[in-house]
């Protein structure tokens, strides 16, 4: 697929940037095809490995049954955003990331992803993470994204900051 070139170029992010922000976002949006054709957009906790998001979700789910229909989805991740009332815009920089979503059938690549993700929001306490994994590994799958094209853009004001 060819995808649409930005807009306003000048505002494009390098991939090194793209990738910068995907790395320290706390939380990102996944936008799916909904029910009866209804966009989906559901906030969530992922980590980025450098070439795909990995996140969890519960075994049934509007986010599972629209991934099950659809494999094509977009996770947005906002890294700035400050209302600049007095020129009327708003401070921004964002990245927006197309793929595809799977869910890792294949217990240890799920284990592997869920340990990336839960490392992402530890405290550093390892043993505690181990035992949280192994009390909700069987309620969640895991789910990756890897990445077909990624674009980031920021308010024209924030250029050479």
């Amino acid at each position: 697929m060819n995808f649409r070139p930005m807009r306003r170029s000048r505002q494009a992010l390098s991939p090194e940037r793209c990738a910068d922000i995907l790395h320290r976002g706390s939380s990102g949006v996944l936008a799916v095809s909904g029910d009866g054709g209804y966009p989906y957009a559901v906030p969530l906790s992922y980590v980025y490995d450098g070439t795909r998001i990995l996140f969890h979700c519960a075994k049934t789910g509007h986010k599972l049954d629209a991934i099950a229909q659809s494999d094509k989805v977009s996770f947005c991740v906002i890294d700035q955003d400050e209302v600049a009332p007095e020129k009327y815009t708003t401070l921004y920089r964002s990245v927006i990331a197309f793929g595809r979503a799977r869910l890792l059938t294949d217990e240890a690549e799920a284990r592997a992803a869920l340990w990336l993700l839960s490392a992402k929001y530890d405290n550093g306490d390892e043993a505690g993470r181990r035992a949280e994994i192994e009390q909700g590994f069987d309620r969640m799958y895991m789910v990756e994204v890897v990445i077909d094209h990624m674009t980031g853009k920021e308010a024209i004001e924030l250029l050479h900051t």
